[in-house]
């Protein structure tokens, strides 16, 4: 029986009532449902990751729910790899490649099973069907799944009989499995890598819910712009909230925490507390994405003028950005260094910092020595798909240092942030931050805007928020 609260209301079950819930339930056994629509193209990786180790047997769990507070736990994410291997979102999962003997692998999914009615485990705990609701039988998974499907409650003595070939596991996920096999953290790391280079080039399937998400965020930004009087009269925290709002809606929720920033709060690259004043004459950085009912997230910016017009400060700033990022966007092509885009923009806001005067040129060799850093902060984009930052666990050469290949998906998103303290601009200069970014799929002559949808410079941005802002 599931261990009872310390305090709860309950001293323990009498017979009587044990009988009784035991009684009287329908058979719910699901016999209509259909594989899924991903299932072949998480098939097809799977063959590919089998490729890449031959012989060896290959653990990658889904992971467990974690406790946010006493009996409370945070809403479950899957581990990205485990949902690009099976497409599936169950909590307590653990996908297996086992070796055959003619170098391929026989592939199963360990899952929870559900909840029998023999016993009072079904409505004894904050994890039993009751509490938490009804789970997929084994028998249904494997329909959708379109794979052998097992308890996972045999899963950790299963994995320590097991014999006969090596065993690499994904750490960090499942401590009770790890605990069961005999592995090498330089073998198991070797396996993420893996799973994160065969996300780098995303199938047709993967592409298309990536537009659905960048589509529902393109609404969401929308919905900001027509309720921002609702934030100028309380705070950031509308703003979270409506576009929150659209992406429970349309999808499973937001990708990553929203980042609503006002004012100087736009300068902070990861600002989400999102409880600061909207005040009408200062700018709204807004980076948010809706993650699909499949787990994929889109990833925007745009910065907006609260009032509708941006003042003249605002505008040189901004443009300059939308000129980098031009650059950047042009750089992205089949063949193209992963490298390039990043460039391209850098060296645009490099030329532009020496010539407001805040840092030392020649342009080139402020570039190669950084000196824009203090004011770009990061990166100009990053692989976009399951994570926001996607396939961050790749090898450098397939990734940062590789090339671009049709079906990548990344972001481009140059940015500019003059801290409200750095007395190295001049003060009217100070707390200005701006960001534009946008999710570009690499097609096979150049590459597509996937967030072409949300107006982009300056003029556009003006022209939107005087149609939709209320």
């Amino acid at each position: 029986m599931a261990k009872g609260r310390k305090n709860g209301l309950y001293s323990g079950i009498s017979e009587e009532l044990s009988a009784l819930m035991r009684t009287g339930w329908a058979d719910t056994e699901r016999h209509d449902l259909r594989l899924a629509e991903q299932a072949p193209y998480a098939a097809r990786r799977r063959a590919a990751l089998s490729a890449r180790f031959p012989g060896e047997r290959l653990v990658v769990p889904s992971g467990s729910l974690k406790v946010r507070s006493n009996d409370s736990s945070y809403p479950f994410r899957p581990y990205t790899g485990y949902v690009h291997m099976t497409g599936d979102q169950a909590r307590d999962g653990a996908l297996v490649l086992e070796p055959r003997a003619d170098g391929g692998h026989d592939a199963y999914c360990y899952q929870l099973p559900r909840d029998g009615r023999d016993d009072d485990e079904f409505w004894t705990g904050p994890t039993a069907e009751l509490w938490m609701g009804r789970r997929r039988s084994l028998a249904e998974s494997e329909l959708v799944l379109g794979l052998p499907c097992r308890d996972v409650r045999t899963a950790a003595d299963d994995l320590a009989a097991a014999s006969g070939a090596p065993t690499r596991i994904v750490r960090g996920i499942a401590p009770s499995l790890e605990a069961a096999v005999t592995t090498e953290e330089e073998r198991d790391d070797e396996l993420e890598e893996a799973l994160s280079d065969l996300r780098l080039v995303k199938d047709d399937w993967e592409i298309g819910e990536l537009r659905k998400a960048v589509d529902s965020t393109v609404r969401g930004f929308t919905d900001v712009i027509g309720e921002l009087s609702g934030a100028i009269a309380s705070s950031e925290r509308w703003i979270e909230g409506t576009f929150f709002r659209r992406a429970r809606l349309e999808g499973n929720s937001v990708g990553y925490g929203s980042i609503c920033a006002a004012g100087e709060h736009a300068t902070i690259m990861h600002w989400e507390d999102n409880d600061g004043p909207v005040r009408p004459g200062e700018l709204l950085l807004l980076d948010a994405g809706v993650e699909t009912h499949t787990l994929y997230t889109a990833d925007v910016t745009r910065t907006l003028p609260i009032s509708g017009t941006f003042t003249p400060l605002q505008r040189k700033v901004y443009d300059a950005v939308y000129e980098a990022q031009e650059a950047g966007m042009a750089a992205v092509k089949p063949g193209a260094a992963y490298r390039d885009f990043h460039e391209a923009s850098q060296r645009s806001l490099a030329a532009r910092l020496v010539e407001w005067g805040f840092i030392e040129g020649p342009a080139d060799r402020a570039y190669e020595l950084g000196l824009q850093r203090r004011f770009t902060m990061a990166g100009t984009g990053h692989m976009l798909g399951l994570d926001v930052h996607d396939c961050a666990q790749a090898r450098n050469e397939e990734y940062v240092d590789g090339v671009l290949e049709p079906g990548m998906v990344l972001t481009v998103e140059p940015g500019l942030y003059f801290q409200p303290d750095d007395l190295t601009v001049p003060e009217e200069w100070r707390g200005i931050g701006v960001r534009i970014e946008d999710d570009l799929v690499v097609t096979e002559d150049g590459h597509q805007n996937l967030s072409a949808g949300l107006p982009r410079s300056s003029d556009e941005v003006e022209a939107w928020m005087a149609r939709f802002a209320g």
